[in-house]
């Protein structure tokens, strides 16, 4: 028996029609952008919106911190992203009446023994070579700043310009964002696949409906090589990379921690409520979501030995998130071999800090039909040989 054709629903405007696959922080960003614009956007996810990799992250704006040896060449996008952080918090702000939480205090790597020294040594040499602005703290200049700190931490690396946000606070601020434009937001709602008429992405099947769209934008991150439809070639390289996390309850009138922190074991990051978040794992372990002991105690080990006052505090909250890895661990932006269709996945580890740059720069590709050279060297074509 044939099967049944999919209903058609018509969406008139002069604007191009938008489908966005996936409402994380990257999905809603974009759409918010292209709502505003005046297009017709209708975002979908198979969840709640904001509930993968966008809740699980710990929201670090670590561009230069982060940066080690063999990926010098996203400082471009990462730090003009860094860049556009205080004017899209305020402006999220004044669309929504949400307070992300931009904290300004910088990002400390204490060294917890030599050994540790003596590697922030080499990347601080590293970091140098790069023009980026991280300063040398012996042990007595990390403990003034963070008393808390183990005691015998010799060294630190410190840089002013590496903040944090609260990105669960950025999810929910971002959906109300997109909506207010006109976005329409179907949660738990699947998309079967995506339709490709003549080599063009003409729309996407949703259940037993057909959504007609112009431009078909892919953002689902670690999901999105799972979505049908496309032709093999079409298909990102995407993998999900788990990460098991925790937080922790302080006082918030007595914090032991401001800065976010970094070790070799784990990294700390402070929220004004109290919450200590502590993160995180990498493991290549596919969709499997399950907490282990030895992802858990890999990250009370690694708080412990950086704060030892940590061991009072009460656990509040454990989770595992899946990062969307690419197969060389950049983003996978603009457009590929099927017209229409525009990708905007694989941010790895830095969805958080890339969501400015990437809503800005997908929905000016979508609009002018140019892309801007900040964007041009994470197309989907690197991969193709």
């Amino acid at each position: 028996m044939a099967e049944p054709r999919p209903k058609s629903v018509r969406i008139p405007s002069a604007k191009p029609r938008i489908a966005v696959i996936g409402a994380g922080v990257i999905g809603l960003g974009i759409a918010w952008r292209l709502a505003a614009a005046g297009c017709p956007v209708q975002v979908f996810d198979r969840a709640a919106a904001g509930a993968g990799a966008s809740r699980a992250a710990a929201g670090m704006l670590a561009a230069c911190m982060e940066t080690e040896p063999g990926e010098e060449r996203l400082l471009g996008l990462t730090r003009a992203s860094q860049d556009r952080w205080p004017a899209f918090a305020a402006e999220l702000l004044a669309a929504t009446g949400i307070d992300v939480d931009l904290r300004t205090e910088g990002t400390l790597f204490a060294a917890l023994n030599a050994d540790d020294a003596a590697r922030l040594r080499f990347l601080h040499d590293f970091h140098r070579g790069l023009g980026l602005p991280i300063d040398w703290l012996d042990g007595a200049e990390a403990r003034r700043r963070e008393p808390f700190l183990h005691p015998g931490v010799p060294a630190a690396l410190y840089s002013a310009v590496d903040h944090q946000v609260d990105n669960r606070r950025l999810s929910a601020a971002l959906l109300a964002a997109a909506r207010n434009a006109g976005a329409e937001v179907h949660e738990h709602t699947e998309v079967a696949r995506v339709l490709v008429e003549g080599g063009r992405a003409a729309g996407l099947a949703v259940g037993d409906t057909t959504i007609p769209a112009d431009v078909v934008v892919l953002a689902a991150g670690a999901w999105s090589r799972g979505i049908d439809g496309l032709p093999k070639e079409a298909l990102p390289p995407v993998r999900p990379i788990k990460g098991q996390m925790l937080s922790l309850r302080m006082d918030p009138a007595a914090p032991l921690l401001n800065h976010v922190v970094w070790t070799t074991g784990a990294y700390l990051v402070p929220r004004r409520d109290g919450t200590l978040i502590v993160g995180a794992t990498t493991e290549e372990k596919g969709f499997d979501d399950s907490l282990t002991a030895g992802g858990l105690l890999s990250l009370l080990e690694g708080v412990w030995r950086a704060l030892p006052s940590a061991a009072e505090l009460p656990i509040i909250e454990t989770w595992t998130g899946f990062r969307p890895g690419s197969r060389d661990d950049a983003p996978i932006l603009g457009h590929g071999v099927v017209d229409g269709l525009v990708y905007a996945t694989g941010h790895h580890r830095n969805g958080i800090l890339l969501a400015p740059i990437t809503a800005d720069t997908v929905a000016d590709l979508i609009l002018s039909g140019e892309a801007d050279a900040v964007i041009r060297p994470y197309e989907i074509a690197r991969f193709a040989a």
